[in-house]
C-alpha cells in the first residue's frame, strides 16, 4: 500500500486509463477518472482483443519503404493515407522512416519487452478482482503464412521476438492443418505463440474492470477536461468542463486524444494516429481456433463472443475525416480468404463495422513519465498498436511513480523529452 494517500485524476477511461487507476485504487489512492464519452469506447472498443507479450517488433523496420507503393495502390492493401491530410503527417513520417534503422529497432523491441512480458498474467490481479475471468484466454496466438519465401522476408520480425525472449513453434503445413482445419490450405506455414492471450469481449473487459474501480472506491466523471490548475508550481486541480476537480497528480490518458495536453505543458510530442477498421460476422459459419494474423493480409481474426472479428489496416487521415467504410468491408474479403468456410454472401443483419483512432508515435515506444510542466502529471499515451496488451503493465508503472516507488521496469526509452 502506499504510505500517502493523494488525489489523482486520470484522464482518459480507455484500457490505458482504468487500468491505471485500477492499480492506483489499490494503492488506496483517492481516484477520479474523467471520460467525456463512454468508458472503453475509443481504440479499446475495436481491437483485435490481443494479449500478446510478442508484439514487440516496431511498426517501422529496414525495407518497409519499399513496399509502402504496392500497399498503396492494392485495393486490399494494409496501408491507406488520405492525400490531403500527407502535409499533416509528413513529419511524422519522417520521424517513422528513421525510426527503422536496425540499430533503433534494436533498441525499440528491447524497451517494449518488459512492458509486454506476460501481459495476460499482468492483467490477471485486476481481472480476477473484477470477477471477468471469463473474457479472458491464454490459447496461443497463430501467424500464417503462404510460403517459405514469405516467411523469409519477416525473418527480422521473428530474430527481434527471439532476441526478446519469445518462444514459438513452427508449423509445416500438415501440423498446420491439424491444428485449424478451419483455415485456407494455401497456408503452408504457421508460427505458434503459446504464452500470447486474448480477451473475447474487450468493450466488456474494461467495463468490467471500470466497475471493480468504482466499487473499490474509485469515481467516474462524465465530463471533459480542459487545463490544468497550479499554486506555487504544485498541481491543485484539473480544470472540467463542468468546474475543477481537485488532485496532488493527474495521468493524461486520453490515447489520440492527448497531444492538446502535452502542448499545453510545454511537450512537443509527435503524438498521430492511425485509423483502424474492424467488421464483426454474428454466428459466423466458421472461425479460427486461436487469433491469427495473416502475415501478408496484415489482419487478425480474432474469435469473440459476439462472433468473428475482423480487425486491421492502417489508415492516416487525422481525427475529423470520415470514416472510409470500404476499408472494413475489405477485411472481409481477406477474411474469406484467410478461412474459405465463410461463404460470399452474409446478410448485413449479421454484419457490424467499426472504425477507431490508435495514438501512434513514429518510434512505435509510448509515453509514459512526467510532463516538462510539472512532475505532478504523469503521461500514458501513445501506445499504438499495444494499447490493450500493454495497459495493466503502463499502469502499474504509473502507480509505482505516484506511489514514490521506482517502477519496476526500465522507462527510459519512453521519456517525453526524447524527441527534443
Amino acid at each position: 500500500m502506499s504510505k500517502t494517500k493523494r488525489k489523482v485524476v486520470v484522464i482518459g477511461g480507455g484500457a490505458i486509463g482504468i487500468a491505471t487507476a485500477s492499480w492506483l485504487i489499490r494503492d488506496d489512492h483517492d481516484v477520479t477518472v474523467i471520460e467525456s464519452g463512454e468508458i472503453g469506447a475509443g481504440a479499446s472498443f475495436g481491437n483485435a482483443g490481443c494479449l500478446n507479450a510478442s508484439s514487440v517488433v516496431p511498426m517501422s523496420m529496414p525495407g518497409m519503404l519499399g513496399q509502402v507503393p504496392g500497399w498503396l495502390l492494392d485495393p486490399l492493401g494494409p496501408l491507406s493515407i488520405r492525400w490531403t491530410y500527407l502535409p499533416k503527417l509528413m513529419p511524422w513520417l519522417l520521424r517513422f522512416i528513421a525510426a527503422g534503422s536496425p540499430a533503433r529497432i534494436r533498441e525499440q523491441a528491447k524497451a517494449l519487452q518488459p512492458l509486454l512480458h506476460d501481459s495476460y498474467g499482468t492483467y490477471w490481479p485486476l481481472v480476477q478482482n473484477a470477477g471477468a475471468e471469463d473474457l479472458v484466454r491464454r490459447e496461443g496466438h497463430l501467424v500464417v503464412y503462404r510460403s517459405e519465401e514469405k516467411l523469409a522476408g519477416d525473418s527480422l520480425g521473428w530474430k527481434l521476438r527471439r532476441d526478446n525472449g519469445i518462444e514459438l513453434e513452427k508449423l509445416d503445413q500438415t501440423a498446420l492443418r491439424d491444428f485449424d482445419p478451419a483455415l485456407s490450405t494455401s497456408f503452408k506455414i504457421g508460427l505458434l505463440i503459446k504464452a500470447n492471450g486474448h480477451t473475447v469481449n474487450p468493450h466488456r473487459l474494461i467495463n468490467k474492470l471500470a466497475a471493480a474501480f468504482i466499487r473499490d472506491g474509485g469515481r467516474i466523471i462524465r465530463t471533459k477536461a480542459k487545463d490544468f490548475h497550479f499554486e506555487n508550481e504544485k498541481l491543485r486541480s484539473v480544470g472540467t468542463l463542468t468546474g475543477p476537480i481537485p488532485a496532488d497528480v493527474a495521468v493524461v490518458a486520453a490515447g489520440a486524444h492527448s497531444k492538446p495536453f502535452s502542448l499545453a505543458l510545454g511537450d512537443r510530442i509527435p503524438l498521430d494516429t492511425e485509423r483502424g477498421y474492424h467488421i464483426v460476422i454474428a454466428n459466423p459459419e466458421v472461425a479460427p481456433r486461436v487469433p491469427t494474423l495473416d502475415a501478408e493480409g496484415k489482419f487478425v481474426a480474432t474469435p469473440m463472443e459476439m462472433g468473428l472479428r475482423l480487425a486491421g489496416t492502417v489508415e492516416f487521415a487525422g481525427l475529423n475525416a470520415a470514416p472510409d467504410w470500404r476499408r472494413a468491408r475489405k477485411l472481409l474479403t481477406l477474411g474469406r480468404r484467410l478461412l474459405p468456410g465463410l461463404p460470399e454472401t452474409i446478410t448485413e443483419d449479421k454484419l457490424s463495422t467499426w472504425m477507431g483512432f490508435r495514438p501512434s508515435m513514429p518510434d512505435s515506444l509510448p509515453v509514459i513519465g512526467p510532463s516538462r510542466r510539472s512532475r505532478d502529471i504523469l503521461y500514458a499515451f501513445g501506445h499504438g498498436h499495444i494499447g490493450l496488451a500493454s495497459a495493466a503493465q503502463t499502469g502499474r508503472v504509473i502507480a509505482d511513480m505516484v506511489a514514490g516507488r521506482t517502477p519496476f521496469i526500465d522507462i527510459s526509452m519512453f521519456r517525453a523529452d526524447r524527441f527534443m
